[in-house]
């Protein structure tokens, strides 16, 4: 199966940012926390990204755009690929910071930045930030390395593009990697109203339209915003990443993030599956998570004690717990004859 709806897009431009106030037409209470929120330190050492980090390129995916992908590891013939996929406001390089090197060990590995993330494909006015795209984008970026099929690694909001991939492309997708994720992704209160949530993604998608044809300096002002919380906490390399997002692009992703449901679908999945749950937790509920690894048939669970941000704050606890998963899903698919490297 290949990507579907092939666009282009304009080469990204990083914007510039400057410290301000919290984003305007955005409900606080409905914004949930970046997925690395204030709290517990961060292990980013460094004003230069770290040597375990690969170097990035740009790669582009014919029909779409030009995304950003950073590669690590060879794998072995008949083992699998990963493609890393990373959480919202992150980039595949913060997100996935201490994880390539051990994971390099066993496979071929392959990160990209999200649309409208890092220097990911840049949406625009006529084709917003959309899952589905992202799904799509996944497919394509195999493609283009010559990769038949993967195991897609999600964390967060990498979870739901995960899962999408597979639906959208079953054929392509040997098993799958959950990490900190859900199948739905409510308001901070827990409701799910039909009609709250649409009036608040309307909202939202209003807020990011308008965005796309503000004044240079309100788009600023809108990505500065976003990093405000954790400007203090990150180093000069992480603050390079994040200054790429797109303000639009983020706010659109929240959107997409509050209007996933994956639940009438999960029974389907056919792959080995394996759910990673961080148990302190604040963003997404362990018992949301645990409740993903229990809709979806003979899927494997792995705990790990960390909050949201597990990936870069209890590295220790959470990048072995990562690289047993990615082994328990390659070696089911393999025994089945699902794994490809290309």
């Amino acid at each position: 199966m290949t990507p579907t709806e092939p666009h282009t897009s304009a080469p990204r431009r990083r914007p510039e940012t400057t410290p301000t106030q919290a984003l305007a037409g955005v409900p606080e209470t409905d914004v949930p926390p970046p997925d690395v929120p204030p709290g517990r330190p961060l292990t980013l050492p460094g004003d230069v990204p770290p040597p375990d980090v690969p170097p990035g390129r740009p790669l582009t995916l014919p029909g779409r755009g030009t995304t950003w992908v950073r590669e690590a590891g060879a794998g072995s013939p008949g083992q699998p690929a990963l493609v890393l996929l990373h959480g919202w406001t992150v980039t595949a390089a913060l997100n996935w910071v201490h994880a390539f090197t051990p994971l390099a060990g066993s496979f071929r590995v392959i990160a990209l930045d999200h649309r409208g993330h890092g220097r990911g494909i840049a949406p625009s006015r006529a084709r917003r930030f959309r899952f589905d795209d992202c799904a799509d984008d996944v497919v394509a970026l195999a493609d283009a390395l010559g990769i038949e099929r993967v195991i897609p690694v999600g964390y967060s909001m990498g979870g739901p593009v995960a899962a999408l991939t597979w639906r959208r492309h079953p054929s392509r997708v040997a098993g799958l990697v959950l990490c900190a994720t859900s199948s739905h992704f409510p308001s901070p209160s827990g409701s799910r109203s039909a009609g709250l949530g649409m009036a608040v993604r309307g909202g939202v998608l209003g807020v990011a339209t308008a965005l796309r044809t503000a004044p240079p300096l309100v788009r600023q002002r809108a990505t500065a915003a976003i990093l405000e919380r954790r400007a203090a906490r990150l180093p000069e390399w992480a603050l390079e990443e994040v200054s790429w997002n797109d303000p639009a692009a983020i706010i659109e992703a929240f959107a997409e993030l509050r209007a996933f449901d994956a639940e009438p679908w999960l029974g389907d999945i056919d792959v080995p599956t394996a759910v990673i749950v961080t148990t302190d937790d604040q963003v997404v509920p362990p018992v949301r998570q645990r409740q993903l690894a229990a809709d979806i048939p003979g899927a494997s669970l792995w705990e790990v004690e960390g909050d949201h941000s597990a990936c870069v704050t209890n590295p220790d606890a959470f990048v072995p717990a990562l690289v047993d998963a990615c082994r328990w899903v390659s070696g089911r698919a393999a025994a089945s004859g699902g794994c490809s490297s290309g």
